[in-house]
């Protein structure tokens, strides 16, 4: 796996449950800015992949929270892409608080969709590589 890709992200008081801390869903959506970040910064945008055919999918998502997060928190959420043979990848995530102190680790196993006979493509690491102008973000 490549040195993880990391974006930072400011915890806003809306996204916080009434006992004040990071609601449950908001891990995702964390999660979720950071893998798309992580494309863009790839040079693979949104367009480029449905305009080759095919779309992300996430097939399974397991969330290991370790310390809560609050409003004002300033937090790194990492992402490492784990290639294999088969048609599934997977996804390594982390949300870090500015001193190190992990709050939440994020699995997830990802595919690529063929849209059009809406089955899982069966390289999804080779388009994302193709269609890359920094493939290295990925490991390749």
């Amino acid at each position: 796996m490549a040195e993880p890709f990391s974006v930072p992200v400011a915890v806003r008081g809306y996204e916080t449950d009434v006992q004040g801390h990071l609601n449950q869903s908001v891990y995702i959506n964390y999660a979720e800015h950071a893998r798309w970040s992580m494309l863009r910064a790839a040079g693979i945008s949104q367009a480029a992949l449905i305009g080759t055919g095919v779309g992300p999918v996430a097939l399974e998502t397991t969330i290991r929270y370790q310390r809560e997060l609050v409003a004002g928190d300033e937090v790194e959420v990492s992402c490492g892409f784990e290639w294999s043979e088969g048609k599934t990848f997977r996804i390594q995530q982390t949300i870090r608080k500015k001193d190190g102190t992990v709050a939440a680790e994020i699995t997830a196993v990802g595919g690529l969709m063929d849209l059009k006979a809406r089955r899982l493509v069966a390289n999804p690491g080779a388009v994302f590589k193709e269609l890359a102008s920094d493939p290295s973000l990925f490991g390749f």
